[in-house]
């Protein structure tokens, strides 16, 4: 009974979601043709012909694993970086110290101008990688250090009281205890990782981008061309995001279950 009850949700849920999305493909249809200018707006139909055909394209999938490779690239960079900074921020007064400025002014810092400023740094084929690392540390430090900072000080008390060992005491409470903000920091940065990135190749124009066959489009008025690129785009995003948040579900659930378990 509950089997049915679940699988009766998940199709109610899933027809709500269809539903809507036809809704919101009939309304561009109906502005679409309530504008009758391509250039300005072309119809749903004709956008998702325009991407049937870049896919059978040679180059397509070349443009597309580049891009994602500099992007995610960025990403994972900036996991690591500030994975470390929020550890090592965490015990240092000093390090804190100096650190905190820089991420604070990087936080605060439009996007737009980081592209432009970097574009006097790193060539085009780089810059993608350079921004989406940049934006995405301050927030993955911002989430891991508040983490840390929330660890719970009875399992602290209790590492010591045992004489756990720095692997003992970061595989038993720290990390269990962070990994649901580095989730929340995985789930905000790779959606925001792709925005930058984009943007930055956008400006940077590098060969076989996402960024730069927008740009293309653009300037030629492919409208078609546009959405079909804006939608591999939000797929590929989306897809990414929701495998890579997977991945991280299933890692959670086994640090969930070692945490119950009795350290020999």
């Amino acid at each position: 009974m509950t089997r049915f009850t679940t699988a009766g949700k998940k199709l109610k849920k899933y027809t709500v979601s269809l539903g809507v999305f036809a809704l919101w493909i009939g309304l561009w249809q109906i502005a679409a043709a309530a504008l009758s200018q391509e250039i300005l707006l072309v119809s749903p139909g004709k956008a998702a012909l325009r991407l049937f055909q870049l896919i059978r394209e040679p180059d397509f999938w070349l443009t597309v694993g580049t891009s994602c490779t500099r992007i995610m690239a960025g990403f994972l960079l900036a996991l690591a970086a500030g994975a470390f900074l929020a550890v090592v921020m965490s015990r240092s007064r000093f390090l804190y110290a100096f650190f905190h400025p820089a991420l604070a002014v990087i936080k605060a810092t439009p996007v737009a101008s980081f592209i432009i400023l970097a574009l006097v740094w790193v060539t085009g084929r780089r810059l993608s990688v350079f921004i989406s690392f940049l934006m995405v540390l301050p927030m993955v430090w911002s989430n891991l250090s508040e983490g840390i900072r929330s660890t719970d000080a009875k399992l602290l008390e209790m590492a010591k009281l045992f004489a756990f060992s720095p692997w003992e005491k970061a595989r038993y409470v720290y990390i269990p205890s962070v990994m649901p903000y580095f989730v929340s920091a995985c789930t905000t940065g790779i959606g925001f990782a792709w925005k930058a990135g984009i943007a930055a190749e956008v400006l940077g124009v590098p060969k076989h981008s996402l960024g730069t066959e927008i740009y293309n489009a653009k300037i030629y008025l492919e409208t078609a061309d546009l959405f079909a690129w804006t939608a591999v785009i939000i797929l590929m995003s989306m897809a990414i995001e929701k495998g890579f948040l997977k991945l991280l579900q299933a890692v959670n659930r086994r640090l969930q279950a070692t945490r119950q378990e009795e350290p020999r």
